[in-house]
């Protein structure tokens, strides 16, 4: 469109901007399919399920005149326990260290008191933001069926008029590539003038042995029910390239109890046998080469309530 091509000239003409965007929403907002979609690459797990996210994961992507450096992070929920308080910790300081937010909203739900929160954080700190309406290939809830009926209500959120500084508000589909050139132009225009931070070819700061722990998170979210991921971990334990075309990882599937244990393992292993396949998979196409996955299932009845063992484990 016209908007977007002036948008991309007035990008380009100016002097190289840099810095880092945090993605901010509550969980289930979309910021994990949306960063995979902007590095075209899979960084982050993304499921059916809500707060899958647990650590802030970088993401550095380069577009003409700026590096954009995305920081996922958990979905800011409230609660009590030990590892919700760190993951909402992760957010805080995300929301203190960038440069630019990006609040997401997910229009099938519209605006929550949670995106009030982010927002009064950001401008507590003076930190410019974009407003995204992600999942535009979904229709909002309650409004029908079709795709089409949803795009023809208008705006895809009502933004509340307190909400200020907002830079922009650009409506995305994430899983379709729509928006995402016009949000990473929006972006681009409130980061500060810097010179590239990062080398252009690096893609995150996490090491490939934690996002390979990270993929075998995500087949236990696809594997099992709505809660027992919830309250296991993932601890690589070892990652080595055994020749020149295998790497071989041994990892920890840590639960809190032996009933958890039996699920994990499944009759005579069928269950941590389809997790580890799944898992495999995913970490080849991540790393390129063929991969022998070996999993053990621990009972640690203390790792959720541990902020110790929580940054340990890389969660904090």
């Amino acid at each position: 469109m016209t908007d977007d091509a002036s948008t991309s000239k007035e990008t380009n003409d100016a002097a190289h901007r840099a810095g880092f965007v945090a993605l901010l929403g509550p969980p289930n907002a979309g910021k994990s399919t949306l960063m995979n979609q902007l590095l075209g690459q899979k960084l982050a797990i993304v499921t059916a399920k809500p707060q899958t996210t647990r650590s802030r994961i970088l993401g550095i992507h380069n577009i003409e005149g700026a590096q954009l450096l995305f920081v996922d992070t958990p979905g800011l929920h409230e609660s009590e326990r030990t590892l919700n308080a760190a993951l909402n910790d992760a957010v805080d300081e995300a929301v203190r260290g960038c440069d630019v937010g990006v609040v997401l909203v997910d229009h099938t739900r519209g605006w929550e008191p949670l995106h009030d929160a982010l927002c009064e954080k950001l401008a507590r700190y003076e930190k410019p933001f974009v407003i995204g309406a992600t999942k535009l290939d979904l229709p909002k809830k309650g409004k029908g069926a079709s795709t089409e009926a949803a795009e023809s209500e208008g705006a895809a959120i009502d933004v509340p008029a307190n909400v200020t500084p907002c830079d922009a508000v650009v409506e995305i589909s994430a899983l379709r590539g729509e928006g995402v050139e016009a949000l990473e132009a929006a972006i681009a225009r409130a980061l500060p003038e810097s010179p590239p931070l990062y080398d252009p070819e690096t893609l995150t700061d996490r090491p490939v042995r934690w996002l390979a722990g990270e993929l075998v998170r995500e087949a236990l979210f696809e594997a099992l029910g709505q809660e027992l991921p919830y309250e296991m971990a993932v601890d690589v334990i070892k990652y080595a390239e055994t020749s020149a075309d295998r790497v071989t990882i041994d990892a920890n599937i840590l639960v809190m109890r032996d009933s958890q244990k039996r699920i994990v393992v499944g009759r005579g292993g069928s269950m941590v046998k389809r997790i580890g396949t799944r898992a495999r998979r995913q970490i080849e196409a991540l790393v390129g080469t063929q991969v022998r996955l070996n999993l053990f299932v621990k009972v640690d009845p203390k790792w959720l309530k541990s902020s110790k063992r929580i940054e340990a484990l890389g969660y904090n």
